[in-house]
């Protein structure tokens, strides 16, 4: 669940209404990737990621904008909010390769040891204590991802290596995100976000184009509409 659908939930003590944005959320991010590796086999990387940004990004400024103006972007923080977009864009990509070799299924258990190094972010970067319970969380989780990944039955295939990636790179996102949320609004951050990746995506176009199939453009918008609003649930 994003920090907008956490934020709301507890502010207005609405409990069934968290679980269904944490439901829906789910279910976009989960349609939105289906889609993407359908894509994948027939598009180049590139073209696939700017597409999905680019509806996400026009989703994102049209909640955003209306609500809250061009004073969104106000910010003192343009430095943390480049390292912020560039992490997030590098977890993007480390995910389309790793979902266009592995199946889904794959590199979405793999995807799980995010948490694990969020943890262990939030102990080096904020220091955060941990307990004896989450530490033993930790050491489980780690035996999972272990058991997913094979890494016994000789190196790790690129794949695996490069959901793993996407996996650290998201938790370093998500520490940036409890970092700046003390200055912030959900609007900047978001906004900051998919604007910076729109513009790394964008340069990705250099290295192949397909003119897409009406069915697959409006598949591929539909996968960034869903992923815009899932961004405030």
């Amino acid at each position: 669940m994003t920090v907008a659908g956490v934020a709301a939930a507890a502010q207005h003590n609405q409990v069934p209404l968290g679980i269904a944005y944490m439901v829906g959320s789910t279910a976009m991010f989960a349609g939105g990737n289906a889609v993407v590796k359908w894509q994948l086999a027939a598009y180049p990387l590139g073209e696939v990621a700017f597409g999905r940004t680019l509806f996400a990004f026009l989703t994102v400024a049209a909640i955003v904008l209306p609500r809250a103006g061009w004073r969104v972007l106000r910010t003192q923080r343009y430095r943390e909010h480049l390292q912020r977009g560039l992490s997030q864009f590098g977890s993007m990509l480390c995910w389309f390769i790793a979902v266009s070799v592995l199946s889904l299924g794959s590199a979405t258990a793999i995807g799980f040891a995010a948490p694990l190094f969020t943890t262990l972010l939030s102990i080096v970067i904020l220091k955060e204590k941990v307990g004896i319970h989450r530490w033993s969380a930790l050491i489980v989780g780690f035996v999972g991802v272990l058991i997913i990944t094979h890494p016994g039955t000789g190196t790790l295939s690129y794949g695996a290596l490069f959901a793993l990636g996407n996996a650290v790179l998201i938790s370093t996102v998500a520490i940036a995100i409890r970092r700046m949320s003390m200055t912030e609004s959900t609007e900047t951050l978001t906004l900051y976000q998919m604007s910076i990746m729109i513009l790394c995506t964008a340069g990705l176009l250099t290295f192949g184009f397909r003119v897409p199939h009406l069915r697959d453009a409006l598949m591929l918008a539909l996968a960034g509409v869903g992923n815009g609003i899932a961004q405030f649930w």
